[in-house]
């Protein structure tokens, strides 16, 4: 009689446990691509040869480029076009369009057959009137998420986030800020195209000083990881979810996801177990686990 009462006990756990995995549904897989995420300043040759690389791992390795950012677009593009072919890639070209020509259907003839995009410098915000929200922006995640090269530097980066900073400080009437406080509502900030969802990126990062306003994102949003990339230094976003860095200098970051965050009545923040890393060329940061690899000896 013991027997018959476990057997109809076991089917009922299998029942439960597939019960169970139905109801979570199949993993999502996330994105084939690579994200080359540079902090702006002079960007050398190993660091570019790397982009490279990983556009002719995919596809054809055509390089687009899109030059929207720029207050002289006319002059970045050919010198980047320039740049790119100097390290052996035959098939490369510039584009500034307006937003009109972006929402046109007929522009994505643009990334046909294209391995890797590269958003240049200048104003983000600039960059993303033009092209979030149209088919060109819809495609480019596509190609992210089928295995393509997204890549920028500077501003460039600054657009990769869904949570973009824009440069500009509240305190300041909305110009750019000189970020002396660590203050709630301060940071102007907007949609980025979205290539990352859980962290937003500042640049220029270590030179520029920019601390300040990286932490009081985090603090203020602790659900994203604040990272800062330095000039001459790129993140690489690998499609194991992992960050990897790459160039001459530091990427820093700041977690506060685990942290107790307060704000004084005068609105300036505060955090306690607030994660601070300060990561060189070849670390690895594990986002979702919020922890640095361990470097291989």
């Amino acid at each position: 009689m013991r027997n018959h009462r476990i057997v109809p006990l076991l089917l009922t756990l299998t029942v439960l446990s597939i019960s169970a995995c139905a109801a979570k549904g199949p993993a999502v897989p996330g994105p084939k691509g690579h994200l080359f995420i540079v902090g702006g300043g002079d960007r050398d040759e190993p660091l570019m040869r790397r982009y490279v690389e990983l556009a002719r791992d995919y596809g054809s390795g055509r390089i687009v480029i899109f030059t929207m950012a720029s207050g002289v677009p006319h002059e970045v593009g050919p010198e980047l076009v320039a740049e790119f072919k100097s390290y052996g890639v035959a098939d490369v070209a510039y584009y500034q369009l307006t937003r009109e020509e972006a929402m046109d259907p007929a522009s994505l003839k643009i990334l046909d057959g294209v391995s890797a995009i590269w958003f240049s410098g200048g104003d983000q915000a600039k960059q993303t009137e033009a092209l979030l929200g149209t088919p060109l922006h819809k495609r480019m995640l596509e190609l992210y998420l089928e295995g393509g090269l997204i890549g920028g530097t500077s501003a460039g980066a600054a657009v990769m986030s869904e949570f973009m900073i824009t440069g500009n400080e509240k305190r300041a009437g909305g110009e750019e800020g000189t970020w002396e406080v660590i203050l709630a509502d301060d940071v102007e900030h907007t949609e980025g195209f979205g290539f990352v969802k859980d962290a937003v990126i500042d640049q220029h990062f270590v030179t520029r000083r920019r601390h300040n306003r990286l932490i009081s994102v985090v603090l203020e949003f602790p659900s994203l990881v604040g990272l800062g990339i330095e000039e001459a230094t790129a993140v690489l976003v690998r499609p194991d979810g992992k960050y990897e860095v790459l160039g001459e200098g530091q990427v820093i970051v700041y977690d506060a996801r685990r942290a107790t965050t307060s704000k004084s009545a005068d609105g300036r923040l505060g955090g306690r177990g607030l994660t601070m890393h300060v990561l060189l060329a070849g670390d690895v940061f594990d986002l979702a686990a919020g922890r640095v690899e361990e470097r291989a000896k």
